[in-house]
């Protein structure tokens, strides 16, 4: 079976997102590989055996549960196509249930919180390059991989937004606010020149004192250090800055469609777990305005 058709179907008829169909594609073709070592050369003859083979295969290769359920997920969409489709008989993942996920408990900052940090980075070359970063990460809420990827071509200044290439995935544009800009803006112009010295072809945004891309291990020591800097009671990490930015566009009337494309999720449940702090804030504000609250 085609996997366009499949893509087709999911975008055209589930109106599920780009990104979204395309990782069922690729879950698809990853079981259809894992049916091929078991000699069956066409999914629609995979039995439920197969599919809890699968299963165990995935778990045997240490994947977390999240990726687990995903590609279950992916699987029974698919069976649930065939038979809608092309009159498959019976879903060969009927009765198969998705291994139970304990909820990660969600950091994020307050808007206060980044107000201080903010403000921590000094004149500096080091501080006016750490300012950027902070602006650029919580500005955008992009990884930190994305962060450490990302070439001086990526920006464009005019519109005032960046272009976030992703690993498989179409690239995504995301807007950059005015102090975000203006930050990353003075450390092109002041700092960075001075950073990459002899080092005058490098193309990635954000580099150390030797004129090289910033690593994962130098923007987590940069975090650290202005989040101890601040005071805060949990540990600044890039990901703490991806949910706040998530969680503060919601709080302040994103929807979630347009942040779950922002962020890049291949899976619109994977932006819907900060919906839970809009609801506390909705009822923290219906507390404090309704007189009979």
């Amino acid at each position: 079976m085609s996997k366009d058709l499949f893509i087709t179907y999911l975008t055209e008829e589930k109106k599920s997102a780009y990104n979204t169909a395309q990782a069922y594609g690729r879950d698809i073709e990853h079981f259809g590989e894992f049916l091929k070592q078991r000699q069956i050369f066409d999914l629609s003859l995979a039995t439920n055996a197969d599919v809890v083979a699968y299963l165990i295969e995935l778990k045997a290769q240490n994947r977390s549960k999240s990726t687990v359920n995903r590609k279950l997920a992916s699987i029974r969409t698919y069976y649930n196509f065939m038979q809608k489709k092309m009159g498959l008989a019976q879903n060969p993942t009927e009765n198969i249930k998705s291994p139970k996920i304990e909820k990660k408990k969600i950091e994020i900052l307050q808007v206060e919180d980044i107000e201080k940090l903010m403000e921590l980075p000094d004149d500096s070359h080091k501080g006016i390059r750490d300012r950027a970063i902070l602006e650029i990460l919580y500005a955008t809420g992009i990884r930190a991989s994305e962060l450490i990827d990302m070439k001086c071509e990526d920006i464009n200044w005019r519109m005032g937004f960046l272009t976030c290439m992703g690993e498989n995935v179409r690239a995504r544009i995301i807007p950059i606010g005015k102090m975000a800009r203006e930050a990353v803006e003075r450390y092109m112009e002041e700092s960075r020149k001075l950073l990459v010295r002899n080092s005058q072809d490098e193309q990635h945004l954000f580099v150390n004192y030797h004129g090289k891309p910033i690593t994962r291990q130098g923007l987590w020591k940069v975090l650290k250090e202005y989040g101890d800097k601040a005071g805060l009671k949990i540990n600044l990490t890039p990901q703490v800055i991806r949910n706040s930015f998530a969680v503060h566009m919601l709080q302040n009337g994103a929807d979630v469609k347009s942040l779950q494309e922002l962020m890049g999720h291949e899976d619109i449940s994977a932006t819907q777990v900060y919906l839970a702090f809009t609801k506390n804030r909705i009822k923290d504000v219906y507390d404090r305005a309704h007189p009979r609250a």
